[in-house]
């Protein structure tokens, strides 16, 4: 009997190619797309019309999931909310956990299947998760709050390839050729431009605040702390300033920002909570990626209780707290945590 496989199809050239492969392994396959949100104009009904359009000439059955409410409570909602509290969120990292491979896992065991499989690029050998083939398209970092129990029923066929060779072998197959040159999808996907438009339809976010020095001295003024993460250098005023100032902390409380110079920006220290480790140490040595698009830093990792301390070998900028630390043992992911607090 053939193995069954779930694979979320969002109607672009990954998801499309995966299922193509997976059926081509022999696999039974079976189409689902997550429907979210309805924020943008037309997003759900191309995206499910290209993936129809394939699962036809898969001959696989193929299946629309309404998600919407959990997708507002557990990801929406909580990407306004973590502005307003001043924090940079990732979404990404919060709807792969919660949603693509917590709800969409939930539906695949209804469904009977023995697996579920994207096309993220990664690897998993169903204990860790691993850096993909492709460097330029790994997408480790986004997968690293995944609970590991869900790691062994899952499959990420993308692992193996290049972008490039995905859309070469899409344009040779018929019904995925349409969409083997379509623009990638933006990385929030309800973000259309930038997410200030989302924000402002949920608060005031355009209410004018002191920019602060270190020892709390007014330097200048700012047009409202959600305009900023930690490490921004523009969109706000200092006075008399003759070298460039970036954003070192943010109070929501009472709408003020502190700025510094670029010197004074490190940090050496950061606290994590919502741990998700895949292995059980308390004290690890390891690399650690503070932002998706950052170099790994050498560092050390004290587990206390709930929460972690790390330790940097060396001081990284742009520090900002409500973002994700994943560790890293070479191309393994050993675990990641939410950005608490940070220390100089």
């Amino acid at each position: 009997m053939k193995k069954k496989v779930i694979v979320g199809m969002s109607g672009g050239i990954d998801s499309s190619v995966t299922a193509y492969l997976l059926q081509q392994d022999g696999f039974e396959v079976i189409g689902v797309y997550m429907k979210l949100h309805d924020l943008i104009e037309g997003y759900h009904e191309n995206n499910i019309a290209s993936g129809k359009k394939v699962a036809e000439s898969l001959g696989i059955e193929h299946h629309v999931l309404d998600l919407s409410a959990k997708f507002q409570e557990e990801v929406y909602d909580y990407f306004v909310g973590e502005y307003i509290k001043g924090k940079t969120p990732n979404p990404c990292v919060k709807c792969n956990r919660t949603i693509k491979f917590g709800a969409l896992f939930d539906f695949s065991k209804e469904l009977g299947a023995d697996f579920l499989a994207t096309g993220h690029y990664a690897k998993t050998d169903g204990e860790f998760i691993y850096e993909a083939e492709d460097d330029t398209k790994d997408q480790s970092y986004f997968l690293a709050q995944i609970k590991q129990d869900v790691l062994k029923h899952l499959i990420f066929p993308m692992n193996k390839y290049k972008k490039t060779d995905i859309v070469k072998l899409g344009s040779t197959l018929p019904a995925i050729r349409d969409i083997a040159q379509k623009k990638e999808s933006q990385e929030i996907c309800f973000v259309e431009n930038v997410y200030t438009d989302i924000i402002k339809k949920h608060t005031d976010i355009d209410l004018p605040g002191i920019a602060l020095d270190a020892d709390g001295n007014e330097v200048g003024h700012h047009k409202g702390y959600m305009h900023y993460t930690i490490g921004k250098r523009k969109g706000f005023t200092v006075h008399g300033a003759h070298e460039p100032h970036y954003v070192k902390e943010i109070d929501p409380d009472a709408n003020t920002i502190v700025v510094c110079k670029k010197d004074d920006l490190g940090i050496s220290k950061v606290r994590i909570d919502t741990l998700n480790l895949f292995i059980d140490k308390q004290e690890f040595e390891c690399s650690v990626k503070l932002r998706y698009r950052t170099f790994k830093i050498p560092c050390k990792v004290v587990i206390e209780d709930s929460e972690a301390m790390i330790y940097l070998d060396t001081n990284v900028d742009g520090v900002a707290t409500g973002q994700v630390s994943v560790f890293y043992d070479g191309n393994k992911v050993l675990g990641s945590g939410f950005i608490k607090k940070t220390f100089q």
